[in-house]
């Protein structure tokens, strides 16, 4: 009987460390040949650590997933920090040297089972491993945190560069990118594509690296990416791509910085409210507002006569309190509720009470609102967030616009009450186009990781790839 032990290298970012976990979950689920690996030092973030313990620990296969923590490495220099992305670049290449000597104990250690019995499961940010699996002629898979419309621009920058080996232009003419209906505007692409600070060279060097691995695993759904799929997956210059989407945890593990007390106070105010009249107002973990944009949105807010939970987190040091417009908290009375910095977003999103999200359109809280049947509408402000939210708009018709091209850049850039007061009307009308797609999604989703749907098939076409037999 054939062993194979996947050895999964995530980025370091809690996004993408969840859905690699969430991910292994499952296959080890799946097929009881399956082994798991996680190599990660997160010097970046180290609270995790107790949090990806925990989470092992709580696995009822645990003896089938380990952890395996490298040697901390310097930060890159500070000044690298002007490309986010290019930052997290280097810092993935100070990690090659401790990835290969793990790689080698692996491959060692595993010498009694048959060739191949080694398996490389990189993250869009852990290409320059690629370099250690092909030395140790170990076959390559990437996972794929977000969706195939990121994917289709990662193969466009890298194809464009044989040609044009500069950064795009944010004048640049809309782009035609494959598995796209629509022309994409340059205002919704991801910020690298345009940096000269690193940004768009680590792009175009992860992207030239993808082709090279043996398939292309993205937390997406089939059904929900059917054009893209179909247009993408052509067998010829693209490595197999398999769809095992939503990939989700949800039972929405507490960040570290958690106030339990708020936690239970606001899951009691949503249980008093009516079912689907409360908007949830959530930005991400990056997502920070100036004290004009946090008066514009409370001010929305507050004209859309609408129920809401905001979850807030401020630019300056000082408290929601003092920059709100003077009365607001009372006025509101208990129609809205406002919490600090961070919040059960899971929890919130599955809660009967809750009808609408105003969202950043982090790949991860889309799937959420999806599952749950929550529509969206679109505040993008960092990575691929803007693409996501053009996609859910333009191309699904599953998300109401409030706005698709936002980038922080001060008070130049603020989203007015106006704006939001519509949205949020728009986005709670019981009967709307959008809320019936939603809903059907949400059941397109669900039906899709159960077995015989098209994300469990895809999970069994991928361990028949890995494994190299018949399985399914």
């Amino acid at each position: 009987m054939a062993r194979v032990e996947l050895v999964f290298i995530p980025a370091p970012a809690i996004g993408h460390l969840v859905s690699t976990l969430e991910f292994a979950k499952r296959l080890i689920h799946y097929d009881h040949r399956l082994f798991i690996t996680v190599l990660c030092e997160f010097s970046l973030k180290s609270h995790l650590d107790a949090y990806i313990d925990s989470l092992v620990a709580s696995l009822s296969l645990a003896h089938r997933i380990k952890l395996v923590h490298l040697p901390l490495v310097d930060s890159p220099p500070v000044e690298l920090l002007k490309s986010i992305e290019n930052f997290i670049y280097q810092y993935m290449e100070s990690l090659v040297p401790h990835v290969r000597k793990a790689l080698t104990d692996i491959v060692s250690s595993n010498s009694n089972y048959s060739q191949g019995d080694v398996v490389l499961v990189l993250d869009f940010f852990s290409m320059p491993m690629m370099d250690v699996a092909n030395e140790l002629g170990l076959p390559s898979y990437m996972f794929m945190t977000s969706n195939l419309g990121l994917l289709s621009l990662m193969f466009y920058l890298a194809t464009r560069h044989n040609q044009i080996s500069s950064e795009l232009e944010e004048s640049d003419a809309p782009l035609r990118l494959q598995g796209f209906q629509n022309p994409v505007p340059s205002s919704v692409l991801p910020t690298p594509a345009f940096c000269k600070d690193g940004g768009y060279s680590a792009y175009v060097k992860l992207a030239q690296r993808f082709r090279e691995t043996k398939g292309i695993i993205v937390n997406s759904i089939e059904e929900l990416e059917s054009y893209s799929f179909s247009s993408m997956n052509d067998g010829a210059e693209t490595p197999p791509i398999y769809m095992v989407g939503p990939v989700l945890d949800l039972n929405g593990q507490p960040h570290p910085s958690m106030d339990q007390v708020q936690n239970d106070k606001i899951l009691k105010w949503l249980d008093e409210q009516p079912h689907s009249s409360v908007v949830f107002l959530c930005f991400g973990s990056m997502g920070k507002f100036g004290a004009s944009q946090l008066r514009e949105i409370a001010s929305g807010l507050q004209r859309s006569g609408h129920r809401f939970l905001w979850s807030v987190r401020v630019q300056q040091p000082t408290t929601i309190d003092e920059i709100l417009p003077e009365g607001f908290l009372e006025q509101i009375g208990s129609k809205g509720m406002i919490c600090n910095e961070w919040a059960p977003q899971v929890k919130i999103l599955a809660h009967s009470a809750v009808g609408g999200f105003l969202s950043h359109c982090g790949w991860n809280s889309i799937l959420e609102s999806l599952w749950y049947g929550v529509p969206v509408a679109t505040w993008p402000i960092y990575a691929e967030q803007q693409l996501n939210a053009f996609r859910m708009v333009r191309e699904f018709g599953l998300a109401v616009d409030l706005r698709l091209d936002y980038k922080d850049r001060g008070d130049d850039h603020i989203v007015s009450a106006e704006e939001i007061e519509t949205a949020v009307k728009h986005l709670m009308e019981g009967d709307s186009e959008v809320r019936k797609k939603v809903k059907e999604m949400s059941e397109t989703a669900r039906k899709s990781v159960e077995e015989g749907g098209s994300s469990f098939t895809a999970i069994g076409k991928l361990i028949n790839s890995i494994i190299g037999s018949n399985y399914y």
